[in-house]
């Protein structure tokens, strides 16, 4: 494949594998594929680089000096919080409220789980230091500063082998003076401590949610920031001619150097770029209207795009820990390709959540795992063929595959291999109609109306059962699915996110104070989005009120369009708590509690260049076997197809697969595959 000069780069690194897909400015892509080095993420990118420079014929330094946009999906941070492998972190805070970050707030993502222990406290009491002075709620200050207290913290810091200092003050959303007054002497004291400091990584009411992103942005700094910076660093070495851009949470990029205080920002770095690839499959298959089951080795990632529009939310939970903290709206489960299967002690079949990682990886790759994985399953009822995959990074082998089964499985629930394999199918195909299920039913939304996008390595393979089960009409399938999120980062623009306090009753607030605040948050956007090269023309700023009923805890975001109007605000505000909560209290009173300005910075993107059309006929099957299709038609013959020869205008009645570059698709015995004029395959789920 040749390329024309300039493409930009989209890099996801994965748990089990890292992908790169390039593309030009004609919309011609070539979609690169290999191991995930967990140790150290980025030898994965630049292996992911070399082979992709191979693939178009060009050396590594001519590849990158081409690009004009390398865009990393990066899982440091998720990594570093979930595997408890962050800094030793020091916490100032104001005194008597040391031990906010260890009461939480009973915060719970199960409400009714009472027994699952909390994780961890990220810092021990004894590293929690209090410093003396006080801001009131209205921003003035009560007491002042002591900087005395910082210097004693300091030292105790030295002592215990403290790596990172994070600072949270009391009412620092009113008035950061006391923060930055401390950060600076920690600063003047120690100029090797990263420093986070609570008013710029999220500054929003709430103790604890403020204290507890502030000590996560604290304890993945160290690790990630350094990372980033060596990554840039090689590749500009290399050739590339500008600097890295980072998928964040809120599903925009930005610099690494816009990142380097709030790497917090990167919690769901890699799954957030399927925003971009929902707008571009969206205007593939006519609809505004999407779910997106985005499945890879490790875990499912589930989207919804409703209008056009992907909800977002500032409340997360990774690993246990809160952060407060603006992004798109993701449900993860771990049911992967790599999903481990057993028997627990009661005698039941589980799936997941634990995966196999990419070493040793599922069993039948040989690497010494013996516990089944639902690649396994899959592999043992024909669904997949054994041999070498991805470029011959690895190879699939049956026997492996039904000796982990009859092992693990079938030996204590007295099942043959198939019996176990079928199973785990149905166990974990019911696993992900709930995930899908959790971010359309619970958010009140008939997932019926939607096409199901079935991305990721596996997700094709269980597209078709999920979307039947959900009752969806058609299931889309992009032809570089085990890319999805890599290509959608070539598809996003540049985004930074301020949020900033307001009390105000919704339909008493005179529209100048809104102005106000507003204005300068939009001007400070302005200037950042100016700084990374964005002309005025190419920039967008979009205002959003958080509302809520007196009393209550959370709110919704209401978009500002235009000039301020209360009754518009109210109708968008009323609309969302009637979906979501089945309610509202007409003319009821509604409060203003926060203001947002998004800073977008457009960049120009081309859509994938489509295949030529495929003509008459239908193109002949490269192979057939024997593979089991679902209740009640069991074992069937299906014919296996090549993706390089269907093209857009070919249909085809299943049952049959579809083996692509990136993926594999199952088409059931009562669907039809058909090819769209992108190319991708458009699955109608037929009664």
């Amino acid at each position: 494949m040749t390329l024309r000069a300039p493409w930009r780069v989209g890099v996801d690194v994965g748990g089990t594998f890292t992908d790169l897909v390039v593309q030009d400015v004609d919309g011609r892509m070539a979609v690169a594929k290999v191991p995930s080095v967990p140790a150290d993420p980025s030898r994965g990118v630049l292996d992911a680089v070399t082979a992709a420079a191979s693939q178009v014929g060009l050396t590594v330094a001519d590849f990158l000096r081409g690009c004009a946009g390398f865009v990393h999906g990066s899982t440091v941070a998720t990594n570093t919080i979930l595997e408890g492998k962050g800094a030793r972190v020091g916490l100032l805070t104001t005194e008597g409220f040391r031990d906010s970050l260890e009461i939480r707030r009973g915060l719970r993502e199960n409400t009714w789980d009472h027994r699952t222990p909390f994780p961890p406290v990220l810092v021990p009491r004894y590293l929690r230091l209090p410093v003396r002075g006080r801001i009131a709620a209205d921003g003035s200050e009560i007491a002042p500063v002591e900087i005395a207290d910082v210097h004693a913290a300091l030292d105790v810091f030295r002592s215990e082998g403290v790596d990172s200092v994070a600072i949270c003050l009391i009412n620092s959303f009113a008035n950061p003076a006391h923060e930055q007054a401390v950060a600076q002497a920690v600063r003047a004291a120690d100029n090797a401590w990263p420093v986070s400091v609570s008013s710029d990584v999220i500054s929003v009411v709430g103790e604890y949610e403020r204290v507890s992103t502030t000590v996560v942005n604290a304890y993945v700094a160290p690790r990630v920031v350094p990372y980033l910076r060596a990554l840039d660093t090689t590749l500009r070495d290399l050739g590339l001619p500008h600097g890295v851009l980072l998928v964040q949470s809120n599903g925009g990029i930005a610099s690494v150097r816009q990142l380097e205080s709030r790497p917090v920002n990167l919690a769901l770095s890699g799954p957030a770029g399927g925003v971009g690839a929902l707008a571009v499959f969206g205007r593939a298959a006519g609809t505004d209207d999407l779910l997106s089951m985005e499945i890879g080795g490790t875990s499912c990632d589930v989207m919804l795009m409703n209008n056009g529009r992907v909800a977002t939310t500032d409340q997360l939970m990774v690993g246990g820990y809160h952060l407060s903290t603006p992004a798109v709206d993701i449900h993860t489960v771990g049911a992967g390709g790599g999903t481990i299967a057993g028997v627990d002690a009661g005698g039941m079949l589980f799936v997941g959540p634990k995966g196999a990682g990419a070493r040793p990886g599922p069993a039948c790759y040989g690497f010494g795992n013996t516990q089944p994985t639902v690649t396994d399953a899959l592999l043992a009822l024909g669904r997949l063929r054994a041999g070498a995959y991805a470029g011959g990074a690895v190879s699939l082998k049956s026997e492996l595959a039904e000796a982990a089964l009859t092992g693990a499985v079938g030996g204590k629930l007295a099942l043959s291999a198939e019996q176990s394999a079928v199973g785990i199918i149905r166990l974990l195909e019911q696993n992900l109609l709930n995930a899908v299920e959790r971010i359309s039913i619970e958010r009140g939304i008939d997932p019926r109306k939607f096409a199901l996008v079935a991305a990721g390595g596996a997700g094709p393979m269980h597209g078709a059962a999920v979307g039947r089960m959900l009752g969806c009409r058609r299931v889309y399938v992009p032809r570089v699915a085990g890319a999805f999120c890599a290509l959608g980062m070539l598809h996003t623009d540049v985004r930074q996110d301020w949020v900033r306090v307001f009390a105000g009753d919704l339909d008493g607030v005179a529209p100048e104070a809104l102005a106000r605040p507003f204005d300068e948050m939009a001007a400070e956007a302005r200037r950042v989005l100016r700084a990374e090269g964005f002309a005025p023309e190419r920039q967008m700023i979009v205002r959003v009120l958080d509302l809520r009923y007196p009393g209550q805890q959370s709110s919704l975001q209401v978009d500002v369009d235009g000039a301020f109007d209360p009754a518009a605000a109210r109708h968008g505000f009323e609309a969302q708590h009637q979906r979501l909560f089945g309610h509202i209290q007409p003319g009821g009173r509604i409060a203003i509690v926060g203001l947002r300005v998004a800073g977008i910075g457009k960049v120009d993107v081309f859509d994938p260049q489509a295949p030529a059309p495929g003509g008459q006929g239908v193109p002949a099957a490269i192979a057939s076997r024997r593979a089991y299709v679902d209740e009640p038609h069991g074992w069937m013959t299906v014919n296996v197809y090549r993706g390089a020869d269907l093209r857009p205008g070919h249909r085809l009645s299943g049952p049959l697969i579809v083996e692509e570059a990136t993926t594999t698709v199952f088409v059931g015995a009562r669907d039809v595959l058909g090819v769209d004029t992108a190319g991708n395959f458009d699955i109608a789920l037929l009664p």
